[in-house]
């Protein structure tokens, strides 16, 4: 049945050409004939189109005489609008992850404090959105990160960098977790192909097409979170949760948000305590939770970083379980006792209680707790104020406990408090990601001395690189008190190993990003040659290294999957002169840095 218009006539064609008859009865008794051929169910569309073309035509026919004479003046006001779109309002027939561009972003409503503490129902504002013709949903923005880009010489350098990894990964350990590059093999943890979900978004933020393509094509394929295998919260969610939620944004393919989602839903049997401080292990198949082997107790880091990630995954599938539960954890950290803001680095999952005397540090069971604070917040559009709250009295809780400065080059550093109580100057490298956030914090509206103490504590991780022999910073540096002391750093044999950490070159790319400083990025190009000379290993990518103080490292046989996911991507992103790639007002990064788009209402 087709309707088509002959002249002015609205004709419907029931099989018989009415017009080619002459006669009126016979085309009346025909029109009979056809219309007796139709079932129940064509009669009654058939009237209902007339009914509505009647009621429609009462409204059209005026509707279209004005806007004759108005048009003009609308046209002439579109031109004055085009440079200054306002994004739809998110109503409950909008979709989730609208297309809009980068002048203009508004993803979600933004959630305020009522949502975060106990209304996470109410805050979800519309179903999933649809899909375009190739089954992608719109990205974030319009950023056309496969179109060929103009790049300098550094970070074509960076390119060609990751390209060896890859090649040598898709060679020998493609599917797998991590390539070991010395004994050409591979190492399994999760059995979820960690290096590939762990680098999709690099892979789209370098514009590397072809790989990209093969990495979603063994997505598509081949990862399967049926496994029957335990698997560390943390991890997995700030590797495989948040790459695979960032290469959704970024691309708008469905297949990611799927796969995040069905890893979403294993993952939720940890938060199944009484305390709701979640245990740090589950095993994929069965969602059997438990407590880590080594212990009763879970870092403290680990189980506050989960909250980007997983109301991330609420926005996205417009299912409020997942902010709901992750938000828990978040208030239940909030009221504990907290002296000065400072959190030991263990928490039992059962009382939910901090383990008494545990130490104090930025480092290592303590980092991405303080990191999160402020992302959160930044995040929520700057809604959790609690948040906010928490992160500002941490860091004057640093500022009085944990900062002192070295001899005899008054370097700053940040310390350590051993069973809550005795200063140690020790730092490890996973320190330095807090000249970064100090730094993100002061870009939205906090302090300027946030910013001063940022700078200091830039110059001292770049220090714990350039004073080594390899120009590579140890995994632990201790800092000299004594006065007279020849040398600021202290590195213990055991300490002297470097695995591809990101996080200094994380805080370049902030500090040079928020003030300007071509050093930054200098330092940071010193330390890629750096790992170029001593962490290179010919046709074969990369490994960590034994000791930085040698000349002649050697290898530790381990391709970290966070040199592509991270240390590669912030060289990357620091050495770009386009502001329009990664805008750190439309993105915050995770703790393993996977960017996730800020929900804001500008």
């Amino acid at each position: 049945m087709s309707a088509a218009y002959r002249k002015d006539h609205l004709t419907i064609n029931l099989g018989t050409d009415f017009h080619s008859y002459d006669n009126s009865k016979t085309k009346r008794k025909s029109l009979i004939r056809a219309w007796r051929r139709l079932s129940r169910l064509q009669r009654s569309v058939i009237c209902m189109m007339l009914i509505l073309g009647m009621l429609c035509s009462g409204y059209i026919v005026p509707a279209i005489y004005s806007d004759y004479h108005t048009m003009d003046d609308q046209l002439d006001t579109a031109k004055v609008n085009a440079g200054h779109k306002k994004a739809v309002p998110f109503g409950k027939d909008q979709p989730m992850v609208p297309p809009i561009g980068k002048d203009n972003l508004v993803l979600q409503p933004p959630i305020n404090d009522d949502d975060i503490h106990g209304k996470a129902n109410e805050q979800i504002a519309a179903p999933d959105g649809g899909e375009d013709e190739d089954g992608k949903k719109p990205s974030i923005s319009n950023y056309d990160y496969f179109k060929e880009r103009k790049e300098n010489p550094r970070q074509k350098a960076v390119v060609s960098a990751f390209k060896d990894a890859w090649k040598a990964y898709k060679s020998y350990a493609w599917g797998r977790d991590e390539l070991k590059p010395i004994s050409k093999t591979h190492s399994t943890w999760f059995d979820v192909g960690l290096t590939i979900l762990d680098s999709l978004d690099t892979l789209v933020v370098l514009g590397l097409k072809k790989e990209f393509e093969d990495a979603k094509e063994w997505v598509e394929k081949e990862l399967t979170f049926d496994k029957d295998r335990s698997v560390n919260l943390f991890e997995i969610t700030i590797r495989a949760l948040g790459g695979l939620l960032s290469a959704f944004h970024l691309t708008g393919e469905t297949v990611f948000k799927e796969k995040a989602k069905d890893l979403g839903d294993r993952l939720m049997p940890c938060f199944n305590t009484e305390s709701k401080v979640p245990y740090s292990d589950v095993n994929l198949r069965t969602g059997k939770a438990r407590s880590p082997n080594w212990g009763p107790d879970s870092s403290t880091s680990e189980v506050s970083t989960l909250l980007l990630e997983f109301c991330d995954l609420t926005h996205i599938t417009g299912d409020p379980k997942y902010e709901d539960v992750a938000t828990k954890v978040s208030q239940h950290l909030h009221v504990l006792p907290k002296p000065n803001g400072l959190v030991p680095i263990f928490i039992n999952a059962q009382t939910g209680n901090f383990r008494p005397s545990s130490t104090i540090t930025l480092g290592a069971r303590g980092d991405s707790y303080y990191e999160y604070l402020l992302k959160q917040w930044i995040q929520t559009g700057k809604k959790l104020d609690t948040s906010k709250d928490d992160y500002v009295q941490a860091m004057e809780g640093v500022k009085e406990k944990l900062i002192r400065k070295s001899e005899p080059n008054k370097l700053t550093f940040v310390g350590e408090l051993l069973s809550g109580r005795t200063f140690s100057p020790k730092m490890d490298h996973l320190v330095c990601f807090l000249p970064g956030t100090l730094a993100l914090g002061h870009h939205n509206g906090l302090p300027d001395d946030h910013m001063e103490l940022a700078k200091e504590l830039m110059n001292t991780c770049y220090e714990m690189y350039k004073r080594m022999a390899t120009k590579l910073s140890p995994e632990i540096t201790y800092f000299n008190m004594a006065p007279g002391a020849p040398e600021d750093l202290i590195v213990k044999p055991m300490d002297a190993h470097n695995l591809l950490r990101p996080e200094t070159v994380e805080s370049l790319l902030y500090l040079y990003r928020f003030t300007g400083d071509k050093k930054y990025r200098d330092w940071g190009w010193q330390i890629f040659q750096a790992f170029e000379k001593y962490t290179k290993v010919p046709g074969m990518g990369y490994s960590s290294i034994n000791n930085v103080k040698s000349l002649k490292p050697s290898f530790r046989d381990k391709l970290e999957s966070f040199f592509l996911a991270e240390t590669l991507k912030y060289l990357y992103l620091l050495f770009s002169d386009d502001p329009n790639l990664l805008p750190l007002d439309k993105f915050v990064f995770n703790t393993e840095a996977h960017p996730l788009p800020i929900y804001n209402s500008s």
